[in-house]
């Protein structure tokens, strides 16, 4: 066949819209990455390996949508296993970054399993929800669900010490349960277990961690650990966004992100970049483009040609958005500090990468969905 015509085919059966925002969110992710590590003698570094992890994700992108994930779903087992090995083995192989073993380094390169993680356990829990969805309200089928969840969040809080990704496992499970159907008595009934739950869990968060939550109600907390200045980011980050009001500095001229006040602004801190530089303009225009994403995702699991491949791509909606959340509301000042990037605008090649490697799982559904007229 001839390669150009294969080209051709293949960007009129794609998901041309989905990976034009990707591409916006990278481009002004880069801007920003740009700006927030300019004073860094790492700086060309850093633009460097953002871009090439921006090209090798279109590939991925490319080669994901052509993978019919349909033919592997019957391997779900096989593949959750994997997925808590994967973690479990950041115990022995981990790097130690603030307390947690999130991160795997290769000389100068650091991936994270947790990232790659995320994308097995979409798949392993669609194609379990696959297997239960007529008797989805039975509770020995929530119980089964529970324990594929926990199995992941147990491995990495066990592991790698990072509840904050862990949590992110969940937000993800309870939006694809939800999409599968859920009666509203346990969705009700799961709200007032888990605010029950909450003290029980304070009970089991060891110091830092702890004042990382609390700290957020009274920031006077801080002044009993000031060794750690836990809320020195979060005050920095605020300071930012606030700095930026409507319009922003201009771009490399915000005061709080060109002195590095605000640490890790290039990465976990990237919207207060966006926030002072831009202002609310520039913070809103994020917000959009993500939030077109995650109504794109929604629209194509909607138009999905089987429940495995919706609940596939709910699921992936349900990872960006909340992914989004958390870290958004961790810059305003309104969630703990818990080392979330911001998809496709912070720095991270495996942040980068994984989330295209998702986003072409999305668009393969889009290209095998059924015609409108046969899902009448």
């Amino acid at each position: 066949m001839n390669p150009l015509r294969s080209a051709a085919h293949y960007f009129k059966n794609t998901d041309l819209y989905l990976l034009f925002l990707a591409l916006c969110c990278s481009a002004y992710g880069l801007v920003l990455v740009n700006s927030a590590t300019a004073a860094d003698a790492l700086h060309d570094r850093f633009i460097l390996i953002q871009g090439i992890a921006t090209i090798i994700g279109v590939f991925i992108f490319i080669i994901m949508s052509l993978i019919d994930l349909e033919s592997i779903k019957r391997y779900w087992h096989v593949l959750l296993v994997f997925n808590v090995l994967l973690q479990l083995s950041m115990r022995f192989l981990g790097t130690n970054r603030g307390g947690n073993r999130s991160w795997i380094t290769i000389g100068s390169i650091n991936v994270q399993p947790s990232e790659l993680g995320k994308i097995l356990f979409i798949v392993t829990f669609a194609a379990h929800l696959m297997l239960v969805f007529e008797e989805i309200n039975r509770w020995q089928t929530l119980i089964q669900l529970g324990i594929h969840v926990m199995l992941l969040f147990g491995a990495i809080v066990l592991a790698q010490h990072d509840a904050g990704v862990g949590l992110g496992y969940i937000l993800i499970a309870i939006t694809m349960i939800f999409a599968a159907g859920i009666s509203y008595k346990w969705v009700f009934g799961g709200l007032v277990f888990g605010l029950a739950a909450v003290p029980i869990a304070f009970q089991f968060l060891s110091g830092y961690r702890l004042a990382r939550i609390l700290v957020l109600l009274d920031p006077a907390i801080d002044n009993l650990y000031p060794q750690k200045d836990y809320y020195y980011q979060t005050a920095q980050g605020k300071i930012a966004i606030g700095a930026g009001q409507f319009s922003g500095a201009g771009y490399m001229q915000g005061l709080q992100t060109q002195y590095g006040k605000v640490p890790v602004n290039e990465s976990d801190f990237i919207y207060t970049v966006a926030g002072e530089e831009f202002g609310f303009v520039g913070a809103l225009a994020i917000i959009i483009l993500l939030a077109l994403l995650v109504l794109r995702l929604f629209y194509i699991s909607f138009r999905a040609g089987s429940t495995f491949s919706a609940l596939l791509t709910v699921g992936i909606g349900g990872m960006l958005m909340f992914q989004s959340f958390q870290n958004i509301l961790m810059c305003l000042g309104m969630f703990p500090v818990i080392g979330v990037t911001l998809p496709l605008f912070s720095y991270g090649g495996t942040s980068v990468v994984t989330m295209y490697a998702a986003l072409g799982v999305a668009a393969g559904v889009r290209m095998r969905a059924k015609p409108s007229w046969l899902q009448k």
